[in-house]
């Protein structure tokens, strides 16, 4: 074998090494270094269910409403800069997606989709795997891919994944939340756990333009609606919201 054919087969076994071991740190839940880091993390929750496929009444208001006031073109109290909007949009389930679209739409915006949906027959923890790979898989994307390098990503979630203690501890050596895999730990004052009576508050995150995968700023912000969508509810954190009589909305 001559010297080239031999340099080329130790490449590709470098190179296969590599994706090997790159394969089993994901496995591991371990998000790799940062490459490339957002500006802004917008973290969400989906809009009030009706069932495992569809928002209710009160959600789809949500949905509506957040495109009209924080997060769609021409918001009333818009969370961008002026000019601007957000350069990728992610969402994970139909609930999510469902919640995205209006005001992804009116950016003309895809939205960056790591879908699991309800299938016939899945158990719990079937469900609760992929959630938690797919909750990965878009965090290790937002933090390494440079398309987001200095952007702002809003991410439309499902609550737990997005901060829960009792998660956490179900899968200890593993990395299964927002709140883990960015690094949202390391700041004071960030909930150890969405509540579930909240579906009416933003996350946002800060980062530093060093490329630290690291945060520097946190902010909750409660989500309040005028007319005509002053029916959604706006409830203070760690409080159940008011839901109206026979709304059909799954608690």
């Amino acid at each position: 074998m001559n010297k080239k054919h031999k340099r080329g087969r130790s490449g590709i076994v470098r190179r296969l090494g590599a994706s090997l071991l790159g394969a089993f740190v994901f496995s591991l839940g371990i998000v790799p270094a940062a490459e490339a880091v957002p500006a802004r993390i917008i973290i969400l929750r989906h809009g009030e269910k009706q069932d495992s496929y569809k928002l209710c009444a009160t959600g789809q208001q949500r949905s509506l409403a957040l495109a009209a006031n924080y997060l769609g073109k021409g918001a009333a109290n818009s969370l961008f800069p002026s000019g601007a909007g957000p350069d990728g949009i992610f969402a994970i389930t139909l609930h999510t997606l469902e919640l995205a679209s209006p005001a992804a739409q009116s950016w003309n915006l895809p939205l960056q989709l790591y879908s699991i949906v309800p299938l016939p027959n899945q158990s719990k923890k079937d469900e609760l795997t992929q959630l938690n790979r797919r909750t990965r898989e878009a965090a290790e994307a937002v933090l390494t891919d440079p398309r987001w390098d200095g952007k702002t990503v809003v991410m439309v979630w499902e609550h737990h994944h997005i901060a829960d203690k009792k998660l956490e501890k179900q899968f200890p050596g593993e990395k299964v939340t927002f709140r883990q895999l960015f690094h949202l730990d390391t700041l004071p004052d960030v909930p150890k756990s969405w509540h579930g009576g909240n579906y009416d508050y933003f996350w946002i995150v800060d980062f530093n333009k060093d490329g630290s995968a690291t945060p520097t700023q946190f902010t909750a912000q409660k989500q309040v609606f005028p007319a005509p969508y002053q029916a959604v509810p706006s409830n203070d954190w760690g409080t159940p919201e008011n839901l109206p009589k026979h709304s059909g909305c799954k608690s």
